[in-house]
């Protein structure tokens, strides 16, 4: 039998990953942001300067397109809350 309450718990990862294919890479992100539907007249950007900042920093590209949201999708009994994910070089 489970406990009625859940209890929230905090979990730490550091993924180390090799972009074989930068250029892959840049385009699934630029795909992914193109397909968003953002609405850039709310926005300070525009498509064509964010476009620019993918195509010229993997780590953001890469950043931008890591879904930390699936991390435990093959876990039962665990659901996710939140997080946060960034990429960079090194």
């Amino acid at each position: 039998m489970s406990d009625p309450t859940p209890q929230v718990l905090q979990l730490y990862c550091r993924v180390e990953v090799s972009v074989t294919n930068p250029a892959a890479l840049t385009a699934h992100a630029v795909a992914q942001l193109r397909a968003a539907g953002v609405d850039w007249s709310r926005e300070e950007d525009d498509l064509a300067s964010a476009v620019a900042e993918l195509c010229g920093d993997p780590a953001r590209a890469l950043g931008s397109v890591a879904d930390i949201s699936r991390i435990l999708d093959d876990v039962p009994g665990v659901e996710f809350r939140g997080g946060a994910c960034r990429a960079e070089g090194g």
